[in-house]
């Protein structure tokens, strides 16, 4: 059976569009699409959303924790490692990005 290709995500810049987890402005480059259910889960909604923001996400919390728990950008934004992250990534330029790892608490789940 062939495999399905993702597909392409729009990168083109909405003006005045902003990230729904940092609030900073959506660059040109950098940009991922975010299911706030998984897709493993069913879930269809997508939102545009920086790389690193995507990430850190997805570095933090498990699928099954994202659908339980982190399933609004309000959870999101209150769990205290995300908090951290936003309060440093809020210093940086729109396209910015670098490697994310994963948490070692995600790990030991």
């Amino acid at each position: 059976m062939p495999k399905r290709r993702p597909e392409p995500i729009d990168t083109a810049p909405v003006e005045d569009a902003h990230c729904p987890l940092c609030g900073r402005v959506l660059g040109a480059v950098n940009i991922d699409r975010h299911h706030l259910i998984p897709k493993t889960f069913k879930g269809k909604e997508q939102f545009p959303i920086h790389k690193i923001c995507h990430r850190k996400i997805h570095s933090a919390f498990t699928e099954r924790e994202l659908l339980q728990t982190y399933h609004t950008w309000e959870a999101l934004r209150g769990h205290a490692d995300i908090r951290a992250f936003i309060d440093w990534v809020a210093k940086k330029p729109p396209d910015f990005y670098t490697r994310t790892y994963t948490s070692n608490k995600k790990k030991f789940r």
